[in-house]
């Protein structure tokens, strides 16, 4: 069998920061000066220019597509655009600066591999700066980009930079979660340090913005020492003109963790029945290993009852199994969360039923410290919870794998999502005999 070819890579990044910091001229001098663009989102850009930009192309609009956002000069939704170099491709998140969107700040950082948050030189380190760096901390984002925006309206003023550079080295210990962190100082209306080095900086020797987020180490961020599948579709094709389709019984999803290969044993959860890796499939055919965050069909030596919702994983660093769970959570619905409220959570590709049991904490976004017990949750606020489910989760600590420790809440009724969830490592794991079954 061929082997699994080297996959492409591409790295998610989110831009935040307060409102009016310049995140959507940033991704819009990325894409223009990386030629990113097409001809016709030029001539667009050129006619939208005497509506918003005062007679020059407004770099925002590239990203800032709805009405509203045009009018206010301000960013609503999460916008994604996509550009790629020769050396990488980029999916690009612009979320909004605004308190009252911090939830669609969390929905579009939650995949993100780094995070970017800019500071207005002239302002400094604000409370929408330390929010947005605590909320990329909590959601797991190990790259972060300190980018110092509109230096020339401090006339590149050195100092300046260096100040807000040991503003956030006063608190970004207390977050101990980023593998690097960079500070860069730039132009995005002028496009100093963006794609190309200024010449405004000659004290400044570290990387462009793009030279940074091309050449950062991301290989390692997906956990690979775990394997786990979430089965989100039992393939059946049942095709009775094709012999070879007729009995094929394969379970499709995507790997949320760790290597697979043929031959390997696996374990199947919640019922912890056992079996082999028979066959590796993939649209282009066969494969004999697989890897977080591959989507492929696995056939199983064993004819066993498995269902969407299930998790395969393997016999080695095992999953924690419970009904009960202690996790952080972003609230993101006005009416606020208290304690005994039912929803619904959806964790991997299973939704079960769930009650809150107890709020724990609320976050205190102005120190990072816990407010214990707090009587509810109120919109953007965050904090830890306890909840109870209808059937026991198979789940990862949210710092170990990011797909298997995170859910969501959603209100019974009206289907809105309510909260993100991020789950604390369990207290105990599956054992390795549970309900063994002969391999």
């Amino acid at each position: 069998m061929p082997h699994s070819p080297h996959p492409i890579e591409i790295l998610r990044f989110n831009t935040c920061g307060s409102v009016d910091d310049g995140k959507s001229t940033l991704i819009g001098r990325l894409l223009y000066d990386s030629k990113s663009l097409m001809e016709d989102q030029i001539e667009a850009l050129e006619r939208s220019a005497d509506i918003t930009g005062g007679g020059q192309i407004n770099l925002a609009n590239l990203t800032d597509g709805l009405r509203a956002e045009r009018e206010q000069g301000i960013t609503i939704d999460v916008a994604y655009r996509y550009f790629a170099t020769p050396r990488r491709k980029f999916i690009v998140a612009d979320t909004p600066g605004h308190v009252q969107y911090t939830r669609n700040m969390v929905t579009g950082s939650s995949t993100a591999n780094l995070a970017v948050v800019l500071v207005d030189a002239r302002q400094g380190v604000i409370e929408q700066s330390r929010r947005h760096t605590f909320i990329a901390a909590m959601l797991g984002i190990p790259h972060l980009v300190i980018a110092v925006n509109k230096m020339d309206l401090v006339d590149w003023n050195r100092e300046r930079f260096l100040e807000i550079r040991d503003q956030f080295e006063d608190f970004l210990p207390l977050l101990d979660v980023f593998k690097d962190v960079k500070f860069i100082p730039l132009s995005a209306l002028n496009g100093d340090n963006v794609v190309d080095a200024s010449k405004h900086t000659p004290w400044y020797e570290g990387p462009t913005l793009l030279g940074h987020l091309e050449n950062v180490h991301i290989a390692s961020d997906w956990n690979l020492s775990a394997f786990r599948f979430p089965v989100q579709w039992v393939n059946r094709p049942n095709n009775p003109t094709d012999k070879k389709l007729h009995d094929f019984r394969g379970l499709s999803g995507q790997l949320a963790g760790g290597v697979v290969k043929v031959g390997q044993k696996v374990m199947v959860l919640p019922s912890g029945l056992k079996s082999t890796v028979k066959e590796i499939w993939t649209l282009a055919g066969p494969l004999a290993q697989a890897f977080c965050p591959q989507s492929v069909t696995l056939v199983l030596e064993h004819d066993l009852d498995i269902s969407r919702g299930d998790m395969i994983v393997g016999l080695e660093n095992l999953p924690g199994m419970n009904t009960e769970l202690h996790a952080r959570v972003s609230w993101m619905h006005p009416r606020p969360l208290q304690a005994g409220r039912k929803f619904f959570l959806k964790h991997t590709t299973q939704t079960v039923q769930a009650i809150v049991t107890a709020l724990e904490s609320r976050v205190n976004i102005h120190n990072f410290e816990s407010e214990p017990a707090p009587g509810e949750l109120a919109l953007n606020d965050l904090g830890e919870i306890r909840l109870k489910t209808s059937k026991p989760l198979v789940f990862d600590g949210y710092t170990a794998n990011r797909l298997t420790g995170s859910f969501i809440l959603i209100e019974q009724g009206t289907n809105a999502t309510v909260a993100a969830g991020m789950l604390f490592p369990p207290l105990e794991v599956v054992k390795p005999e549970y309900n063994d079954f002969a391999i």
